[in-house]
C-alpha cells in the first residue's frame, strides 16, 4: 500500500489518542505539532531539505536565529532521531560533507560504527552448528551486529570544528519534539507492524514502540520521553556522557546481554561491545574524494564508505561518453553498465582503509575510468556480473584487462536517512545517517528511548582474508553512503544525498546524470523513476520505470526486476533531498514528492 506522510497535511487527529494517556484531540481540528510537508521550496537566506517536516523545521530555526548550516544539520539529524527513530538516531553512524564558503574547501567527517575490540573473524558463525547465522532474523535482531555509535561524536567533531552553536544549543529542537510528541502517520505505524516480531523481542523496545501491544495508531501523538532526557544528558555533558559513564555502561550490557522478553522465539545472539570500545571511539576527520564530470567537480566521502569512489569511477566511466547527445534510453544504458563496471571495483577493493590498502587514486582516476568504459558496448548490455578492472596496470587505451570475478554478496539494508543544508553565507552540508536496517537491531537501551544499529550486518558474513570488506576488529564496515556536493566554477551547484543501502550509490549516479546529462530540472530529477545496477544478472527497478523503461531497455538486453527488500512491502529505492544553487543567488531546496511519504523542503526567505 502506498505511503502516506508523516505529518501530511491530509493527516487530521480525528483518531488522535495521545499514546501517553491524554485525551483524543477535536474532530477535525489539526494538531499544531503537525506541520505541513512541502516537497519543493524556492528562496534565499539559507534551506533544507530532510524527509521529514519537524526536522527541516528545527534547521529553518536554527537557520533565522543566525546559526550556519553545521548548527542547522546538528539540529535536523537529532530531531531525525526522534521523528525518524527506525533510520537513524544516536545508537548508530553516518558521514558528514561539509562546504566551507569562505575557504572553499570541502571537508568530511568519517562517524561510521566500528567493530568491538574483542569481535572474532567468526563472530557470524552460530558455535552451535557451526555454520553462519541466517541474516535474518539471526543476524540483523541481535548485539553481534551491534556497532559502536558515531553519531554523537559526529555532531560535537562537527560543531566544534564549523559550528558556532553548542551541542546542547543544537540539540534544543529536538528535546521540543520528544517531549511534545509528534502525530504518528501510517509510514510510522507500518515500519513499526513491519517489525513487530522483532520489537516484540526486548522488553524494551516492546515498552517504548508497541504500547499496549500495538503499533501506535494514525493520528496519536507519539512522545519519547526518555530520549528527551538522553538528549538533555548530552545537552549538560557533552558526548562524554555517552562514550563513559552510566550510560556508556547501559550499553554495553545491552549489547552483551539483550534484554528480551520471556515469550521471544528469536535467537537473539549476544554482542562484544564494552565501554572500553565506546570509550575509544573518533569520529574521523577525512578528505574528500574528488572527479571532474562536464566540467563540474563532484565530492563525495572516501573509505570507509564506498559512495564517494564508486559514483566518482561511474561519473569518470560516462564522462568519456556524449551523453547529452544520446536518446534516453541510449543514457540510461550507458548509466546502468557504468554502474556495474564501478560496483565491480567496489567489491573488489574498497574496505576500510586503516585495513586495506584502497587503491583510491586510481579507482578515482580519469584514465582508470576511460580504460574501463572500453568495456561498455553501446548496443548491447554486458552479462553481469563483470569482472573488477586491474588497479595495477592501466593506461586509458582499449582494450582493457580485466581480474577474476570478486565473491560479493549484498548485505546493506535500505533505511538510512539523509539531510541537506544551507546558509545564508554560503556553507553547504551534505549528511547521511543510519542505524542499518529500519529499527536497526531492534534493541532499545532501556530507559534512554534510542535504538541500536545493526551496522555490523555490513561485513561479508564469512570470513575471507582476501575479501576488502572481511570482519576485523575496530574495523569499519564498508558503507554505500554517498554525500555529495557538486561544484560548478569553483562555487557550489548541487548537494545531494540519499538512503537505500547500496542503491544509495545508483541514486545518487542517477540524479546526477538525470539533472546534467538528460537535463532534467532537480524537483524531476529527483521525483524520476530509479533503476540500480550493482554487477547483477538482473536490474532492480522501481515499477514506473520498468512501465516508462522498460520497452526501450529490453533490446539492449537489460533484464529489469521490480525493487522491494526483505523487511518492507516499499517498493521505492532512496528517498534523496538536494539543494541547488542558482546564479541570482537563490536556493531551490527539493525533498521527495511521494518516496517514503513525501520529504520536506524550506528555506529561510520564500521567493514571491
Amino acid at each position: 500500500m502506498p505511503q502516506l506522510g508523516r505529518r501530511s497535511a491530509a493527516i487530521t487527529v480525528a483518531l488522535a489518542l495521545l499514546v501517553t494517556g491524554g485525551a483524543a484531540a477535536s474532530p477535525a481540528v489539526a494538531d499544531p505539532r503537525q506541520p505541513v510537508k512541502t516537497p519543493t521550496a524556492t528562496g534565499y537566506g539559507g534551506a533544507v531539505s530532510t524527509v521529514d517536516p519537524d526536522a527541516s523545521a528545527a534547521a529553518i530555526g536554527v537557520l533565522r536565529k543566525g546559526g550556519n548550516a553545521v548548527d542547522a544539520a546538528v539540529a535536523a539529524a537529532a530531531t531525525l532521531g526522534v521523528t525518524e527513530p527506525y533510520s537513524a538516531g544516536i545508537g548508530g553512524g553516518g558521514y558528514f560533507l561539509y562546504y566551507d564558503a569562505r575557504s572553499g574547501r570541502v571537508s568530511t567527517i568519517d562517524g561510521r560504527e566500528t567493530a568491538p575490540a574483542a569481535m572474532p573473524h567468526d563472530a557470524f558463525i552460530d558455535p552451535a552448528t557451526g555454520q553462519p547465522y541466517r541474516f535474518t532474523p539471526e543476524l540483523v535482531t541481535s548485539g553481534v551486529s551491534v556497532g559502536v555509535p558515531g553519531t554523537p561524536a559526529t555532531w560535537e567533531r562537527a560543531l566544534r570544528k564549523w559550528g558556532t552553536l553548542s551541542l546542547g544549543e543544537a540539540l534544543r529542537p529536538a528535546i521540543k519534539v520528544a517531549t511534545r510528541g509528534f502525530v504518528v502517520d501510517e509510514t510510522f505505524r507500518q515500519q513499526t507492524l513491519d517489525n513487530k516480531l522483532r520489537f516484540e523481542a526486548f522488553t524494551s523496545t516492546r515498552r517504548l514502540f508497541l504500547p499496549r501491544g500495538d503499533a501506535p495508531a494514525v493520528g496519536s501523538v507519539f512522545r519519547n520521553h526518555d530520549l528527551a532526557d538522553t538528549y538533555r544528558l548530552l545537552a549538560e555533558h557533552g558526548t562524554r556522557a555517552f562514550y563513559t559513564g552510566p550510560l556508556a555502561t547501559e550499553i554495553a550490557r545491552t549489547v552483551q546481554h539483550p534484554p528480551v522478553t520471556r515469550d521471544t522465539t528469536l535467537p537473539v545472539p549476544a554482542g562484544y561491545l564494552t565501554t572500553r570500545d565506546l570509550a575509544r571511539y573518533r569520529a574521523l576527520d577525512q578528505a574528500p574524494t574528488r572527479v571532474e564530470y562536464r566540467g563540474l567537480e563532484v565530492y563525495g566521502m572516501a573509505p570507509s564508505s564506498s559512495g564517494g569512489t564508486t559514483v566518482g569511477e561511474a561519473l569518470n566511466i560516462l564522462d568519456t561518453f556524449d551523453l547529452r547527445r544520446a536518446s534516453t534510453a541510449d543514457t540510461l544504458h550507458h548509466y546502468l553498465e557504468a554502474s556495474a563496471l564501478a560496483f565491480a571495483d567496489r567489491g573488489a577493493y574498497v574496505g576500510d582503509p586503516a585495513f586495506v590498502d584502497v587503491p583510491m587514486e586510481t579507482l578515482t582516476d580519469p584514465v582508470f575510468g576511460a580504460e574501463r568504459a572500453c568495456q561498455i558496448d553501446p548496443d548491447r548490455a554486458a552479462v553481469k556480473p563483470v569482472a573488477p578492472g586491474d588497479t595495477l596496470s592501466y593506461d586509458g587505451v582499449c582494450p582493457a584487462e580485466s581480474l577474476p570475478l570478486a565473491d560479493e554478496k549484498d548485505t546493506e539494508n535500505v533505511s538510512t536517512t539523509n539531510l541537506t543544508v544551507a546558509d545564508r553565507w554560503g556553507n553547504v552540508v551534505e549528511y547521511t545517517l543510519t542505524i542499518e536496517q529500519t529499527g536497526g537491531s531492534g534493541i532499545t537501551v532501556p530507559g534512554r528511548g534510542f535504538l541500536l544499529n545493526n551496522e555490523l550486518t555490513d561485513f561479508s558474513t564469512v570470513y575471507d582474508p582476501d575479501d576488502p570488506n572481511r570482519i576485523e576488529p575496530n574495523k569499519r564496515p564498508r558503507s554505500s553512503m554517498s554525500p555529495t556536493i557538486v561544484l560548478k566554477d569553483g562555487e557550489p551547484f548541487l548537494a545531494l544525498g540519499s538512503p537505500g543501502g547500496s542503491t544509495i550509490i545508483t541514486t545518487v549516479l542517477q540524479m546526477i546524470v538525470n539533472r546534467v546529462d538528460l537535463r532534467m530540472s532537480l524537483p524531476q530529477a529527483i521525483a524520476a523513476p530509479r533503476a540500480s545496477q550493482r554487477n547483477t544478472a538482473a536490474v532492480t527497478a522501481e515499477p514506473e520505470f520498468i512501465a516508462r523503461y522498460g520497452d526501450r531497455l529490453t533490446p539492449y538486453g537489460h533484464r529489469l526486476t521490480p525493487s522491494g527488500d526483505a523487511f518492507t512491502s516499499a517498493a521505492e529505492i532512496g528517498a534523496a533531498t538536494a539543494i541547488e544553487f542558482r546564479r541570482d543567488g537563490s536556493v531551490i531546496a527539493v525533498a521527495e514528492p511521494v518516496r517514503r511519504g513525501g520529504g520536506s523542503a524550506m528555506v529561510v526567505k520564500p521567493s514571491r
